[in-house]
């Protein structure tokens, strides 16, 4: 039964979608789904990846046709061609990657394609004047002739939504605003979504981060398998019957999941050593570095935003060139001129950028996954279709990727299964050192207990991963030990720690890595 909008809410919804049906060459993604939003309220998309909430999104923004179903706004029937035609009636859209110019000042950005004009060109003097009124219709205290890329990611972001209201915004939507930030970053956005809100737009806002979820959203919407399951007052859902819905299993199977493999040993002395490197380190990148890696042991990698996470993983793949140090692998020197003398070595690496650096979208999933095998033979050797045919099927279903269809374009699937994607990529090489840096970002509660299990289970098998993860509990749960850097240098490595032991090295200033270490 749909739940009622907020007391002081109009009661005529800005958005009414009914029977939206969406499909794609063997797949339905989304069917006889219904969606409301209310003027004034902040409303949470939720589902596991590949529930359907992309694509309900873009059927509403005019990204994507739909097969069947109507879509009013503001009890209107519209049918957007565009994006750009979905903008000027007054919805915009604020994605999780930022697509704005970091080579232009943040008022061009804010009013890009907007521009005011005067005697044939740009009036500049009433581009900053209008700026400058919209950066203080949300509180951003930015100065509008900075330069976008001089700033954080969070600030652009918010640039990002400034640019979204500059037109006469009745919906804004959020799709994954928050994955890259801090928590005060966090509070700064949701600040300005209130201050939206509170002036009557409509806030569509999705996020894997049930958190966040329950201190902005005044009511939700639940999907699962391209299918509605309920519409529902924030207040009245609680996080077990959430996940729930979400999964379509109990709070209890989802726990069990997230729990550690209880039967894995640590590695410990006795563990043959895999891996060396002594003062590692790369100038500008991070300072020289000492770390010792053994077979089946998971070693998480701690650190706020640019603390030197990726640097390392990059240098322990050869991505980066080091600049000092020593690397040994079975005891015997290696020099890691690149990813493929890495991959030789039986090094994976999984990027945090997925998409930049990690799957190729216009390949299908088939491809993609055997890419990085095919790297590793040489493309004078390729590799025979039912071999490449028996690998595929076999790490689909390991991996559970929706949908289990090779032939898939993978820019199609959603995060959190592109991601399982990449991470059988790399199983395909049978890797004896797999790093990960940020594998379970982006991805919902139900994808990222299942790669949680999945890196415990590989430990077990004896697989070595260097485990990198913003989120300090996940690392904590799943490491044997926990390496810890600030300012671009190691500071600690711990073991059989909490939370609050890594949050107090890293926070704790001048503290000397030899005294750090445990």
């Amino acid at each position: 039964m749909p739940a009622t909008p907020r007391a002081d809410s109009p009661t005529e919804p800005i958005v009414d979608m009914r029977g939206i049906t969406v499909r794609f060459p063997g797949v339905t993604a989304l069917r006889d789904v219904d969606f409301r939003l209310f003027p004034g309220e902040v409303h949470a998309l939720m589902g596991e990846n590949g529930a359907g909430k992309s694509t309900l999104i873009k059927a509403l923004t005019g990204a994507q046709t739909v097969d069947a179903g109507i879509v009013r706004l503001g009890g209107e029937r519209v049918r957007f061609a565009s994006p750009a035609e979905a903008q000027e009636a007054g919805i915009s859209t604020v994605y999780q990657e930022v697509t704005l110019c970091s080579n232009l000042t943040v008022a061009e950005n804010i009013l890009l394609g907007r521009e005011p004009r005067r005697l044939g060109g740009i009036d500049h003097r009433a581009l900053r004047l209008r700026a400058t009124t919209l950066l203080r219709r949300i509180g951003l205290d930015v100065d509008p002739d900075s330069v976008l890329g001089d700033h954080s990611l969070a600030v652009r972001q918010l640039v990002a939504i400034a640019r979204a209201v500059a037109v006469d915004v009745r919906v804004l939507v959020l799709d994954e605003p928050t994955s890259s930030l801090d928590s005060d970053e966090v509070a700064e956005l949701f600040r300005i979504v209130r201050v939206l809100r509170d002036e009557g737009v409509a806030v569509l806002f999705v996020s894997h981060f049930l958190d966040q979820v329950y201190e902005i959203s005044d009511r939700m919407t639940v999907l699962r398998n391209g299918e509605l399951v309920g519409e529902y007052a924030t207040a009245d859902l609680d996080r077990a019957r959430l996940v729930a819905a979400m999964l379509g299993r109990e709070l209890s199977t989802l726990e069990r999941l997230e729990q550690r493999t209880e039967q894995r040993s640590p590695a410990d002395a006795t563990t043959p050593l895999l891996l060396r490197v002594t003062g590692l380190g790369r100038r500008g990148a991070i300072e020289p570095f000492d770390l010792e890696i053994r077979a089946g042991e998971v070693v998480g990698v701690a650190g706020l935003l640019g603390s030197g996470r990726t640097e390392l993983a990059r240098l322990l793949f050869g991505a980066d060139r080091a600049d000092t140090g020593r690397v040994e692998i079975d005891g015997r020197p290696v020099t890691l001129r690149s990813p493929r003398t890495a991959i030789a070595h039986g090094i994976g690496f999984c990027s945090e950028d997925r998409k930049g650096e990690g799957l190729v979208a216009d390949l299908s999933v088939r491809d993609n996954l055997v890419l990085a095998l095919q790297a590793a033979r040489g493309w004078a050797r390729p590799i025979p279709r039912r071999v490449a045919d028996e690998l595929v099927e076999r790490y689909v279903r390991l991996l559970d990727i929706r949908p289990a269809t090779p032939d898939a374009l993978v820019g199609t699937l959603s995060g959190g299964n592109q991601q399982k994607v990449l991470l059988a990529r790399w199983l395909v090489t049978t890797p004896r050192l797999l790093i990960l840096d940020e594998p379970t970002r982006g991805v919902d509660v139900g994808a990222k207990a299942q790669i949680q299990k999945l890196v415990s289970d590989l430990a077990a098998d004896g697989l070595a991963i260097v485990f990198i993860s913003a989120e300090l509990d996940e690392v904590v749960r799943l490491a044997d030990r926990v390496v810890v850097l600030r300012d671009r240098r190691l500071v600690a490595q711990l073991r059989d720690v909490t939370v609050d032991d890594v949050l107090d090295v890293i926070t704790r200033e001048g503290t000397a890595p030899e005294k750090a270490a445990s």
